[in-house]
């Protein structure tokens, strides 16, 4: 009888995250540089094998309170992650943004360790899900516990999508019936807001890849058109068109906006022009 050949066993492809690699050299670094804080970064970071297990601890700490300790609020946002994997990349790409567009973010790991405003983010996206699932308790409960230790309050029902950066964050109203656009930028003293006390649909829609800046209200169940941008301080009660900037109280259309997507190029000087936006 003749000796069958072994068979050929077939390569096993790794799955490859840049990020979460990354993310874990700038750990490592850290821990050798500050051994003061290695116990702090190897409990956040080096000892977990996902970002998302990173982030899901890294807020449980954060949130943790008298109330609701951190292994229940850890074993909540474990819960949500099984249910919504789609979550993991929404992370990545809120990471992304930050590391990309912020000045002041060098790192990766930057976000994840002290950034309030991608903190405050992510664990909207936990209290988000919880509110869709019924849990309207839990999501209040993190809602209340986000804006008492970010300062940044937004509603659990609000629709956000990803690939945002809300930078600082300090200030941050988001009303429940909110929706914002993919790869919109966010600065803080932001609303996002109702016009009184009316129920119902009653908050702004904002378009994806859209600019808000410093201290800009959007109020009433209006429109911002994708690819816009709100000038710092200005007041917007009437919807905004695509591609345009707009100023002022109330704010005014004063031109277009200056480049195909001003949330990523983040410039916020009125009057500027596509080459300007581009160097």
């Amino acid at each position: 009888m003749a000796s069958q050949s072994p068979k050929t066993s077939k390569p096993v492809l790794k799955s490859v995250d840049p990020i979460w690699s990354s993310l874990r050299a700038e750990a490592e670094q850290a821990a050798h540089d500050e051994p003061a804080l290695a116990g702090f970064i190897y409990a956040i970071v080096l000892s977990h094998d996902r970002l998302e297990d990173a982030v899901s601890y890294r807020l449980s700490q954060r949130l943790k309170d008298s109330d609701v300790d951190q292994a229940l609020i850890l074993q909540t946002f474990e819960d949500v992650l099984q249910a919504v994997p789609e979550l993991a990349s929404i992370f990545r790409a809120d990471l992304s943004a930050v590391y990309t567009r912020d000045p002041a973010c060098y790192r990766h790991i930057e976000p994840l360790l002290y950034f309030k405003g991608f903190q405050a983010l992510q664990t909207h996206r936990f209290a988000h899900e919880l509110w869709k699932r019924g849990r309207k308790d839990f999501a209040l409960h993190l809602q209340s516990q986000s804006s008492r230790i970010f300062g940044i309050d937004i509603h659990p029902a609000a629709t956000i999508g990803q690939g945002i950066m809300i930078d600082h964050g300090t200030g941050l109203v988001i009303g429940e019936t909110s929706t914002i656009g993919d790869n919109s930028s966010i600065l803080h003293g932001v609303t996002i807001g109702g016009t009184g006390n009316e129920k119902g649909d009653r908050h702004p829609k904002i378009g994806a890849n859209v600019m808000l800046g410093a201290g800009a209200k959007i109020l009433g169940n209006i429109k911002v058109g994708c690819c816009a941008r709100v000038a710092a301080g200005s007041v917007v009660l009437e919807d905004v068109p695509h591609d345009t900037t707009v100023a002022g109280v109330p704010a005014k259309v004063i031109g277009p906006a200056g480049c195909a997507e001003p949330a990523r190029a983040m410039n916020q000087m009125l009057g500027c022009d596509e080459e300007t936006d581009q160097e």
